[in-house]
């Protein structure tokens, strides 16, 4: 009898977003790249979006050596940017992060409230910019078709969600896909305006429906699943306000899959194609849970070192337990229930 090599399970990805907290996804994916496992498709919104490209570009140079190279040279790019900022004439904007009552933050939320980026940045500088450009490889990305990829930005005049794929991904949709309007001017692609992809798909899950064949979706989820307390300060609510607002697409799309996986066992598959795709998912789910609660609305633009590598080891972590729990699952089963989230 011959020996066969078979094939590792393929996963398709959805990359939640989530500003600094994206370098725990970061932790996630550096584990799983240690496994023997494929990647068909990749859907980010916001820091997902960048995790996703910078994904992609390494793991089509060089496998998964590329990519875990790849992540964390973008993440300490990120924070070193962050760092020369620091001693920039808007230093005050992007100092103290780590604490929500420090000086520096509460000026910023303070100047936020009463000037738009158009007045406290009217060059619409954005230092991403040129980090996008020393990390990822867009022709490569736009040409390949060993790997798709989704990535998602809100249209400003429609609040519909535009997802761009491989041959449409440049810069500027990753600027939009991660522009923070309170932050940033809204970002202009063929006449129409965006912002962060996580208002309107956070990230979209669709995509990796219709146009991924593999069976295996993993959501790295990193807004809290569940807040025990009532937030009663005023800028405790507006947090827990746009963490809801963040995440309300997500769940919607998980409801409908949902509803579709209970509810279609009644309808002949032959007569719902999307039926057939949603009964052989299997759904798996990576999250913050235990991590992130306390950390503070500042922690999300954190961009300190130690703070990224906390994050990042905590996501390795947190993977590894999921591996040692669910990596038999992989190719054969869900290993979390869709029909919790009804």
């Amino acid at each position: 009898m011959g020996w066969f090599h078979r094939r590792p399970p393929a996963l398709k990805l959805a990359l939640q977003g989530g500003g600094a907290h994206g370098a725990f996804t970061w932790g996630v994916l550096d584990r799983l790249l240690e496994e023997d496992l494929d990647f068909e498709g990749l859907s980010g919104a916001s820091a997902g979006a960048l995790n996703a490209a910078v994904f992609a570009t390494g793991w089509l140079r060089r496998g998964a050596d590329g990519a875990r190279e790849a992540l964390h040279d973008f993440w300490l790019n990120i924070s070193d940017s962050s760092r020369s900022l620091r001693q920039a004439p808007l230093d005050f904007l992007f100092s103290g992060w780590n604490r929500d009552w420090s000086p520096d933050f509460l000026l910023l939320t303070s100047l936020t409230k009463v000037a738009s980026p158009y007045q406290l940045n009217p060059s619409g500088f954005n230092p991403l910019e040129q980090i996008l450009a020393d990390h990822i490889d867009f022709d490569l990305l736009q040409n390949t078709r060993r790997l798709k990829l989704f990535v998602a930005a809100t249209n400003v005049h429609t609040a519909h969600p535009r997802i761009f794929h491989n041959r449409e991904i440049t810069s500027n949709a990753l600027l939009a896909s991660s522009c923070l309007p309170i932050l940033f001017q809204a970002v202009e692609i063929d006449g129409e305006h965006y912002w962060d992809g996580g208002y309107s798909a956070n990230p979209a899950l669709y995509p990796l429906l219709l146009e991924c064949s593999c069976r295996d979706l993993l959501l790295v989820q990193l807004s809290p699943r569940n807040r025990t307390d009532v937030p009663t300060h005023i800028n405790d609510i507006a947090h827990r306000i746009n963490e809801i607002s963040f995440s309300a697409h997500l769940f919607r799309e998980l409801q409908m899959l949902a509803v579709l996986h209970r509810q279609g066992r009644h309808i002949p598959l032959a007569l719902h194609p999307l039926r057939r795709r949603v009964r052989a998912l299997h759904f798996h789910l990576i999250h913050t849970e235990g991590v992130t609660e306390d950390m503070g609305r500042a922690s999300h633009i954190n961009a300190d070192w130690s703070f990224l590598t906390h994050l990042r080891d905590r996501g390795r972590e947190t993977a590894d337990a999921w591996l040692t729990r669910h990596r038999a699952a992989l190719g054969k089963r869900s290993s979390e229930r869709l029909e919790r989230f009804l």
